[in-house]
């Protein structure tokens, strides 16, 4: 395992910092607008700005690091980054932070890309699994590891501001103080969502429902924590919580899922996962709450992984890529109306609305998976494609993943042809 870490080790080190600080502002920001007296609605509307940006720099990013190389692009950035985060503190002004939002989430998918396409470059199939793993792991610790930073000072103080600008160009050092040769972006292959959605509407969906719930759970959770009465450091510790039950859990329910049938397994977990959020709406503050919020962050983090294994089975190994860049897509639509919906909800409701939002939206995605279960047979390619734990970063990860497109295109073209008769989309979920 080391042989294959040790050569990405600066690129490990650059994204555990970026993290770091990427984590701590995005909190911080919904505490400190939380202090500065910004209703719900409108919280959700600036988280929603970052969903906005990332999205628009999906499409901006390719060009600008084909342009100036990935170290310059990478510097750029991560100055910008830290710019950014300082100027939420000097322009304490909602529609100023709409702006810097978006363009903070412009610069961001912009650093994951240059990471995520340089570890690509490094690494070699048979070791690709383990890779991605491991940059699985450090995105999930840094980013648990960056909500216990809101202990040291108050959101409304400098300091937290000042850490997060810190780290954030602190990620420059391992990337520019490398010695490896930089990679050329490849070609990615066009998205082609509508066909995407009759091979696998039931992945596609649950993207962007899971997008729905998680983006404003990313977006309000400091707000929901805050409303409901803990302080600084308990808004932390909630999201910690949160995060490290998507670390622990997805696993589990992932190789449960590899040898069980993925519609049903998605269907337990939807419902579970809507049944839990009911539950966190009704609870006091606590540490049973905290327990719930580890349970729920367990089982909604896995969705989006469960769907993109689920897309897998159904792809011809030469769609998988571009697929996968689909279903990331329809994530990221999703999550960035997630925060503005929630924050609406929170507004009419208080802070439970947050819990009882993300019920309602994954209460809608179990009632369509038992409809496609109803309504459809199963079709699956072969060999069973293998769970593999996601985040949302870039569609340059999707390279990084072991089925695609490296070893998946050792397999036949034709491993998932339907039955004389049938077609894909009539026999799919």
């Amino acid at each position: 395992m080391w042989t294959n870490i040790a050569p990405i080790g600066s690129l490990l080190g650059g994204v555990a910092l970026l993290l770091l600080g990427n984590g701590l502002l995005n909190t911080l920001l919904t505490l400190r607008g939380v202090a500065e007296g910004y209703s719900t609605g409108l919280l959700g509307l600036l988280m929603s700005g970052y969903f906005v940006g990332y999205l628009l720099g999906t499409w901006l990013t390719v060009p600008l690091i084909r342009r100036i190389g990935h170290i310059r692009a990478f510097a750029c950035c991560a100055a910008s980054g830290a710019i950014v985060a300082l100027l939420h503190l000097i322009l304490v002004n909602p529609w100023v932070w709409m702006v810097l939002r978006v363009v903070y989430g412009i610069v961001l998918v912009t650093l994951y890309m240059v990471i995520e396409s340089w570890l690509n470059a490094r690494v070699s199939g048979d070791s690709r699994g383990r890779v991605f793993a491991v940059y699985m792991a450090v995105n999930l610790g840094a980013l648990a590891l960056a909500q216990q930073l809101l202990n040291l000072a108050s959101p409304l103080e400098f300091l937290l501001f000042a850490i997060a600008g810190i780290l954030i160009c602190a990620a420059l050092l391992p990337i520019t103080l490398t010695r490896q040769a930089q990679p050329t972006l490849p070609d990615t292959p066009p998205t082609e969502l509508r066909q995407l959605a009759r091979i696998a509407p039931l992945s596609v969906t649950a993207a962007g429902l899971s997008g729905l719930a998680l983006g404003a759970f990313w977006g309000l959770a400091p707000v929901y924590a805050s409303h409901s009465g803990f302080d600084a450091a308990g808004v932390g510790l909630l999201m910690g919580a949160t995060i490290l039950g998507g670390a622990v859990l997805q696993w589990p329910i992932g190789r449960y899922s590899d040898s069980h049938d993925r519609a049903k397994v998605m269907l337990c977990v939807v419902t579970l996962a809507a049944l839990t959020a009911l539950a966190i709406s009704l609870l006091p503050t606590g540490g049973l709450l905290l327990g719930a919020f580890f349970l729920w962050g367990g089982l909604a983090f896995s969705i989006y992984s469960i769907a993109m294994a689920r897309m897998v089975d159904q792809l011809h190994p030469d769609e998988i890529l571009s697929g996968c860049s689909g279903l990331l897509l329809v994530n990221g639509l999703g999550s960035a109306c997630g925060p503005l919906l929630a924050g609406l909800a929170m507004h009419l409701l208080g802070p439970r609305g947050l819990p009882l939002y993300c019920a309602a939206v994954l209460g809608l995605l179990a009632l369509y998976t038992l409809h496609r279960l109803h309504r459809v047979s199963d079709l699956l390619s072969e060999p069973h494609a293998q769970f593999t734990p996601m985040l949302r970063t870039s569609h340059t990860v999707l390279e990084l993943m072991p089925e695609a497109p490296e070893s998946a295109a050792d397999s036949s073209p034709d491993a998932a042809v339907a039955e004389p008769g049938t077609t894909r989309e009539e026999t799919c979920i």
